[in-house]
């Protein structure tokens, strides 16, 4: 009989049960598995010298030799894996669709407690219990939620790169490993249908406890774990599509090694004059990829950066310079009839009042809300996607060396020109889109809650608060 796969992989942690899981695996006939055979510093065990005729050296200068052994190895072989196991065939291993997948859990707190206590006792397996030492380990708050942020990257990472492939695995938790229909299940899995009749009983548990009998600072521990957020629920969620690096709108200074990564409805035209007249004056443009890299070869310590606006200031510079005044007609229109914008004829706009301007604003600001998530059928246009959006597609090829502020411009521009051996030059006064009121005169804390619906995640990650006035 044909068998689904050629191998198995157990992806699992420290303190998960994976030694026990793989005892009763390898009660199986013809299914082994060898243990932690890619742990950074052993084969399996720290006394194993060798794994199907290939050597620690071995492994450590081609890891993939072991793997094609494992593959070809008689019946179906396997291995459990870490989070820091060897990471050079971490790809190949989930790219595998013949390599069976096993995901084994453990709740995070007991498997943290329980490898507190295997550091202090020195006790990682335990097969007589006279063996047993005691030890009770105090709960560290930020250890904890360190060692959280580990387990919770691989897996997602784990479940990503699944998705992305179309497979699927078998995922079972610490508290299954002793439930034989699950682990019939899981040999189902494997193509050995109703092969386990036992448990293997090598092992013996080693700290059967209460968690409040085995940890030193039970109370604090149970305040901590409150105060984690297990759900993720502050995480602002963002649906906005990816953007580019955008690497053609990059502009250089002629005169001196700096580079400049704008952001549209920012400061640009301000920026761009400053630049041309650092060193010995005049700019650089019409990037590609290529053409940047060897700019940037050419230019040993350049410096690259790119300039963040207060998202209402910029939201404002969005609507005057592109709708209305007429630039985005087809969108114009779309807003007046679809979003509730009222605007009256582009000719006209010079005669709005300061009432019917914010009003306008305003509605652009609740359109930017669901625009920006992906919930219009109109495109989140560079002038107006988040910053945050912005510089994550400046990184798709090379992220600037610094993100500079519009408040504080002269002290930071001034200090990129210092790091590339240039003076200082002044930065010209702001240059804002014409409008028919300036932001100053309409500003009010609704159009200050708007811009923060809008732009959640930048408010959030770039720290901003409340617009004021620029000096």
């Amino acid at each position: 009989m044909s068998l689904p796969f050629d191998s198995f992989v157990i992806f699992a942690e420290m303190r998960t049960g994976s030694n026990l899981l793989e005892a009763t695996i390898n009660r199986i006939e013809g299914v082994t598995c060898h243990g932690e055979v890619f742990n950074p510093v052993h084969l399996g065990h720290p006394k194993t010298k060798q794994v199907l005729g290939v050597t620690l050296k071995e492994r450590l200068e081609n890891p993939s030799s072991l793997l094609a052994r494992i593959r070809e190895a008689p019946g179906l072989n396997g291995f459990r894996f870490f989070h820091d196991h060897e990471p050079r065939i971490f790809d190949e291993v989930l790219a595998d669709r013949r390599c069976a997948k096993i995901i084994l859990t453990r709740n995070p707190v007991e498997s943290y407690i329980s490898l507190k206590i295997a550091y202090n006792t020195n006790r990682w397996r335990l097969t007589d219990i006279r063996d047993r030492r005691d030890f009770k380990p105090p709960f560290k708050p930020a250890e904890f939620e360190m060692f959280l942020a580990e387990l919770q990257a691989f897996q997602l990472r784990l479940m990503r790169e699944l998705q992305k492939s179309g497979q699927t695995a078998f995922y079972i938790d610490y508290d299954d490993l002793l439930d034989l229909d699950v682990l019939n299940g899981l040999a189902a899995y494997l193509g050995h249908a109703g092969e386990i009749d036992a448990v293997s009983g090598d092992l013996v548990k080693q700290n059967p406890e209460e968690m409040e009998a085995k940890v030193r600072n039970f109370p604090e521990m149970e305040a901590a774990l409150a105060r984690i957020d297990w759900a993720n629920l502050s995480r602002t969620p963002g649906f906005e599509p990816r953007r580019g690096p955008a690497v053609p709108g990059y502009v250089a200074a002629a005169g001196a090694d700096l580079l400049y990564m704008p952001i549209r409805s920012g400061i640009e035209d301000r920026v761009r004059a400053w630049l041309s007249g650092i060193g010995s004056g005049g700019l650089t443009e019409e990037f590609n990829r290529n053409l940047l890299r060897k700019w940037k070869r050419s230019r040993p310590g350049h410096r690259s950066f790119t300039v963040l606006r207060h998202p209402l200031a910029r939201a404002q510079a969005a609507f005057a310079g592109t709708i209305l005044n007429g630039k985005y007609g087809e969108i114009r229109e779309l807003l007046r009839w679809g979003y509730d914008v009222v605007m009256p004829p582009v000719e006209e706009v010079g005669a709005m009042d300061s009432a019917a301007y914010r009003e306008a604003l305003l509605a652009f600001l609740k359109f930017l809300k669901v625009n920006v998530n992906g919930q219009t059928p109109i495109r989140v246009d560079p002038v107006w996607a988040s910053q945050r959006a912005v510089i994550d597609g400046f990184g798709q090829f090379s992220p600037p060396d610094m993100i500079c502020r519009e408040d504080r411009l002269e002290e930071e521009l001034g200090f990129l020109a210092e790091a590339v051996g240039v003076a200082p030059a002044p930065v010209p006064p702001s240059d804002e889109p014409w409008a028919p009121v300036t932001l100053a005169e309409i500003y009010d804390g609704e159009l200050e809650a708007a811009a923060r619906d809008a732009y959640a995640q930048d408010f959030v990650l770039f720290g901003f608060g409340k617009w004021s006035p620029p000096d």
